[in-house]
């Protein structure tokens, strides 16, 4: 039993179609893969994608006959912020790691996650439809005009844990802007939007780092569970597969995760 408290990390944005709960997963097998102790809690009680993942991949290492590194996952309903530390307390006690997956909508739930997490990882599309979450910028300038709901929200979040001394027991939350799908956008757009993203990362105080493209074999994998990093499961994969991997990889480093960021960042 690990006397050290486990690392949170929680993938939060209150819009759907993000690839949220696909990067919670592969993030979470990641981690699992390098030999750390996962336990997932999935917060969607309605969807519960992150939790059916990991049903599915049980399932598929079985009737294999197989080892697939994993997380023990649960599924969060009704409970309010004390219940829920209390089932983490209980069930997350020998953890490495923690993997919080949130609806895509508000939920009072997903703001308590979101506050008290270590690593907040905001997925989006390279869109200023997604940008909006973050920020509003103005029709023609492409400039930033207004912080949005949710950025204040996690902003005011940093500022109480400072202020409460809790930065003595963990860390300073690390937030990380994942932009996931960049190969759909077009050049002129991507850079007004890496401009809007860094104008804001210096207001805010967040990180950014390129997520996961847009591949027909995420929707893929999840009947069985298996992850682009299942080497020796998925047959023959082409190019386009092993770019995804090494994406993967590269999303995983950029985390800067404790004990882990440096062995993956230099993984073939």
């Amino acid at each position: 039993m690990s006397s050290k408290r486990p690392h949170r990390i929680t993938f939060a944005n209150e819009k759907g179609g993000t690839g949220k709960s696909t990067t919670a997963v592969h993030v979470a097998v990641a981690l699992a893969k390098s030999g750390k102790s996962v336990v997932a809690f999935d917060l969607d009680s309605r969807q519960r994608t992150m939790d059916r993942y990991f049903e599915n991949r049980a399932e598929t290492a079985a009737k294999r006959g197989i080892d697939l590194p994993s997380a023990r996952s649960h599924v969060v309903d009704g409970l309010d912020p004390e219940a829920f530390e209390a089932l983490i307390a209980r069930e997350a006690v020998d953890a490495d790691f923690i993997v919080i997956d949130t609806p895509g909508r508000d939920d009072a739930l997903a703001r308590h996650a979101a506050a008290e997490t270590d690593t907040l990882v905001t997925p989006m599309n390279d869109s200023f439809v997604d940008f909006d979450l973050i920020g509003q910028v103005e029709g023609e300038s492409f400039k930033v005009k207004k912080l949005s709901f949710y950025a204040e929200l996690i902003w005011e979040a940093r500022i109480k844990r400072s202020r409460s001394g809790l930065e003595q027991q963990r860390p300073q939350m690390d937030w990380v802007v994942v932009r996931n799908r960049t190969g759909y956008t077009e050049a002129r757009n991507m850079t007004r939007i890496e401009k809007a993203l860094g104008e804001m990362a210096k207001r805010v105080g967040f990180r950014t780092a390129k997520g996961l493209s847009e591949r027909v074999i995420y929707r893929e994998l999840f009947p069985s569970g298996l992850t682009l990093l299942d080497k020796g499961q998925l047959g023959d994969l082409g190019t386009s597969h092993l770019v995804a991997r090494q994406e993967l990889r590269g999303l995983v480093a950029a985390l800067h995760l404790p004990g882990i960021a440096q062995r993956e960042s230099t993984a073939a």
